[in-house]
């Protein structure tokens, strides 16, 4: 997802909540605006771990993952649009 940090390790994979205005400390987006990410990803989008990506890029990545990730949610029948 975030190239070229992201190592497709399958195993480490988890929904990765994106930065909204709804977080904060205890407090986490809605799961719809969540993306599938392994453990690299998801430290790069929590802001843990540092890269050498503009905050333009690493935006867009996770635009990416988030309209794949809500395509495979709709293609499963777990996520509908009325």
């Amino acid at each position: 997802m975030i190239h070229p940090y992201c190592h497709n390790n399958s195993e480490t994979v988890v929904l990765c909540h994106l930065p909204s205005e709804a977080k904060g400390m205890g407090k986490k987006s809605p799961d719809f605006w969540a993306v599938y990410g392994c453990f690299d990803c998801h430290e790069i989008i929590d802001g843990k771990r540092r890269v050498d990506l503009s905050p333009h890029e690493i935006v867009n990545c996770m635009m990416r993952g988030l309209f794949r990730t809500q395509n495979k949610l709709i293609e499963k029948g777990l996520m509908r649009i009325l």
